[in-house]
């Protein structure tokens, strides 16, 4: 396997795109394609060509246009070199998906020995700093940040919808998590682009695509390197 393949490790991710666009790409050539995520390191991933533009910029020659991301959240990485199957990235195929295929539970562990996208503890992040709360408290700690002149973004849980909260900008999320996962970036973007210095947002239930929501979410709220 060569080493633009495996970064070097000893393992490597293989994936099959659900895109007529990028299947058509694939078939063209009668190959596969080994790059990078089409994103700078850590920030926010793009799920429309717009974003890889904005994004990259003069960095890319071409930007193939399939249309926006159907799922919104990156794919799913399973760890198959050991006895039992885990999960460490959770993405667009759930880990009840999963478990319903294999038979058997899979473990998502917090930290793996083995280098994948999506594990550096600030990742899918936006500008702002974001803050992760309880979901009741997501109005007062919003309302108290923006006393205190910050610019604040909020992601509003759906149960709270048509509250009224004293911030610069709110997003109510969706209900539904499917479409809260096509979402999440671009909500990520907008507040960012609205001017926002701080985000106030809180996790969901960690069921279906909710456990992806909140691995990016924790990894937007992570630790960021200091300069």
């Amino acid at each position: 396997m060569p080493v633009e393949a495996t970064g070097g490790l000893e393992t490597v991710a293989v994936r099959v795109p659900d895109h007529p666009v990028a299947l058509a790409l694939l078939a063209s050539f009668g190959g596969g394609v080994t790059a990078p995520s089409a994103n700078r390191f850590g920030s926010v991933s793009p799920t429309t060509a717009n974003d890889v533009r904005a994004e990259l910029g003069d960095a890319v020659d071409f930007v193939l246009d399939g249309g926006s991301c159907e799922v919104g959240v990156e794919s799913t990485i399973v760890d198959a070199t050991g006895d039992a199957p885990t999960i460490l990235r959770p993405g667009g195929v759930t880990r009840e998906d999963l478990e319903a295929v294999l038979g058997r539970p899979l473990a998502v562990p917090a930290t793996s020995s083995i280098r994948v996208p999506g594990q550096h503890p600030s990742h899918y992040a936006p500008r702002a700093r974001v803050v992760l709360v309880e979901p009741e408290k997501v109005i007062a700690e919003a309302e108290l940040a923006q006393e205190l002149g910050h610019q604040v973004g909020v992601f509003l849980p759906v149960s709270f919808a048509g509250a009224p909260v004293k911030a610069h900008a709110v997003v109510t999320v969706p209900g539904s998590m499917a479409a809260y996962a096509r979402g999440l970036y671009g909500f990520l973007r907008e507040l960012d682009q609205r001017g926002c210095d701080l985000i106030v947002a809180s996790l969901p239930v960690e069921e279906g695509l909710g456990l992806a929501i909140a691995n990016r979410l924790r990894r937007a709220a992570g630790p960021r390197p200091t300069v």
